[in-house]
């Protein structure tokens, strides 16, 4: 794997692999390929100049742009609309013609090169109603899972791969999905070496949160910087639960998977903090005022937005048999890294974290 293509290079997750595999990979060529559309994406392109990765200004939805890379060993599928409201209220043109179209350029990519692919596709391609069917316990500052569920591939481990897919899941969900299907004809019909990582809730420095994406450093950034947070559907008590995984984490699966794609090619993982890593958003409250040392007022809205979801949690059994791999960094090392790196960046971040 000499020549590795990663798409949303300039992104949260693209700059985080392509800046942690050139560390720990001697005589590797990284490229991150990036429209630059999400605000804030800038931000990375010294850092990954700096660490020696080349980067392009490109979009995954035009072929051209893939085709001027050069050559190609390995592919890392990043790029994506990563906004679960992306559609809602209106069109859907931009989520499907880059979560889907790009994709579909990037296995042309592949093939044409003969490349390997590791596609990060989402555990949003769960429906939602089904999702938010399973019974829970309440407690006073999260919902739980209870240990015995009438879903398949669900427990109080949490979702499995083999949880059922029938249902609406958003555009965002149906899109990574499809784009899953799609992989796996690739790798029927023309022997593509290829690996599906379903992630969760992913998070640590340099993600530049929002309101729709990035939830968990947005909650740290309105403590530092200020600014109101309110606690949407469900109540509007704050209880509903997310797992998390450190952005370093992810890195140290894709290491592996990348050293042993050709015994992993076809596999489908669900892959997240799980039980251990998760948070409510209650919980989420309280580790910021503990780790910045500041209170900022709380809103509350029972209502639920479209494809809200009550309680998500990853079941890794299958991801650890496979590959030996696990989270490591907890929750409050999670928020303690993206605390360091605001401060160390604050000035620099305040136009993109500190707005409200």
């Amino acid at each position: 794997m000499k020549n590795i293509l990663v798409t949303g290079g300039a992104g949260f997750v693209g700059s985080g692999l392509a800046m942690g595999l050139i560390e720990r990979t001697e005589g590797v060529r990284i490229v991150a390929l990036d429209n630059l559309k999400r605000r804030g994406s800038e931000l990375n392109l010294n850092r990954l100049r700096e660490g020696g990765v080349e980067f392009v200004h490109g979009d995954i939805r035009n072929s051209e742009d893939l085709d001027a890379v050069g050559p190609v060993d390995l592919i890392i599928e990043c790029s994506a609309e990563p906004s679960v409201l992306a559609g809602f209220g209106g069109s859907p043109r931009y989520v499907v013609n880059t979560n889907l179209s790009g994709t579909i350029n990037c296995l042309e990519l592949a093939r044409q090169h003969d490349a390997a692919v590791i596609f990060l596709s989402s555990s949003r391609v769960y429906p939602h109603s089904t999702v938010n069917a399973l019974a829970y316990h309440e407690g006073p500052a999260r919902f739980d899972l209870v240990e015995h569920q009438r879903i398949a591939g669900a427990s109080a481990l949490g979702i499995a791969e083999d949880f059922p897919l029938d249902g609406p899941r958003s555009m965002y969900g149906a899109t990574k999905l499809c784009s899953e299907l799609l992989l796996q004809e690739y790798i029927d019909m023309y022997g593509l070496r290829a690996v599906v990582n379903r992630c969760g809730v992913l998070t640590g420095p340099w993600q530049m949160g929002r309101l729709d994406q990035g939830v968990v450093v947005l909650w740290m950034a309105r403590h530092i910087y200020g600014g109101a947070l309110k606690y949407i559907g469900f109540g509007g008590a704050g209880k509903q639960v997310r797992d998390m995984l450190h952005i370093d984490d992810l890195l140290e699966l894709v290491d592996r998977e990348i050293r042993h794609i050709d015994t992993l090619t076809g596999r489908t993982f669900n892959v997240g903090g799980g039980v251990e890593v998760s948070a409510s958003l209650c919980e989420m409250t309280a580790l910021c005022r503990q780790i910045s040392g500041k209170t900022i007022p709380i809103g509350h809205d029972p209502d639920n937005r479209p494809a809200d979801i009550r309680i998500y949690l990853t079941d890794n059994t299958r991801v650890n048999q496979a590959t030996g791999w696990l989270p490591t960094r907890n929750v409050a090392r999670i928020f303690e890294d993206i605390y360091a790196w605001i401060i160390e960046n604050e000035d620099a971040l305040r136009p993109v974290l500190g707005g409200f």
